[in-house]
């Protein structure tokens, strides 16, 4: 993937951290309720940490337990950050990496408000890159992703640095978007597919073999069976910044803000995207 590619990634993500964009919004509840989520979840939450990016919910399937230190790759919002506090508990640490400043900003927002009725104090986020993780070697128990690997250009210095920093006996439980075939050149030369996590997915077996090769045992690629047209369901719903969102842009650039998803839905009417890719969960463990 190109430096341009990455730079519209960026430029794409930030801007859905900007917008107003938010579990208020019907469509985007109802991407999340498709990928896993439940309504209770969902409500504990802070509005604005669900943005509709998710495609499974990685947390339900980490058996994360008190006391371990998760982390999440490509947090957004902190959807899932805040949802691991939960589990692990005020003696464990949830850890949001995220290389969006925009997205950072917008987590720690929401992880300053109650959830629960407390201010969670086990999370943190950090400023980084999935290919660089910014944390040490074997400091993690667990690694949590929500359908952001697919994005990486190199996705085994990915999987090297997911080996790197897990503990031995780790785990990893990732969300992600893999091919079950290649897809029509027009979704994979698409960069609005690439942004909306189809055209940057790899096949289910590359997957598998990369993390093999990096050191993991027990990789599962599981598909969930889900339908990944639910994207479509967040269609133009991003708006102008409300009097209340948190965004210091002007009203016309926040206004200018597009979704994530924006350019795939229309491609969503023209293919059978459910054809050619796959929301997957991910399980890989560090012996």
């Amino acid at each position: 993937m190109s430096n341009a590619i990455v730079d519209q990634v960026r430029e794409k993500y930030a801007a859905a951290a900007r917008s107003s964009i938010s579990n208020s919004h019907a469509g985007v509840q109802a991407v999340a309720e498709a990928f896993g989520y439940s309504p209770d979840e969902l409500a504990a939450l802070p509005a604005d940490a669900n943005l509709g990016l998710s495609c499974g919910n990685p947390t339900a399937t980490a058996h994360l337990r008190p006391g371990e230190v998760v982390v999440d790759l490509g947090c957004g919002g902190g959807i899932d950050v805040l949802l691991a506090a939960r589990k692990v508990g005020p003696t464990g640490k949830s850890i949001g990496i995220d290389m969006t400043p925009e997205m950072l900003d917008r987590a720690r927002c929401n992880a300053s408000k109650p959830v629960d009725g407390r201010v969670p104090d086990n999370v943190e986020f950090l400023l980084g890159t999935i290919d660089h993780i910014p944390l040490a070697d074997q400091s993690a128990d667990c690694l949590i992703s929500n359908c952001v690997i697919n994005l990486a250009p190199d996705k085994a210095a990915v999987f090297r640095e997911m080996f790197r920093v897990l503990k031995h006996g780790g785990r990893v439980a990732v969300s992600d978007i893999a091919l079950k075939k290649p897809l029509p050149a027009e979704l994979a030369q698409s960069v609005s597919a690439y942004v909306g996590c189809i055209a940057g997915a790899i096949p289910m077996a590359e997957y598998e073999a990369g993390l093999l090769e990096a050191g993991f045992a027990d990789v599962q690629i599981v598909d969930t069976k889900k339908d990944l047209n639910a994207y479509s369901m967040v269609e133009g719903q991003s708006g102008c910044c409300s009097p209340q969102s948190s965004s210091s842009l002007p009203m016309a650039e926040c206004c200018a803000s597009t979704p994530v998803h924006d350019g795939l839905a229309e491609m969503l009417k023209q293919h059978d995207v459910n054809a050619y890719a796959a929301s997957v969960q991910v399980f890989a463990l560090k012996r």
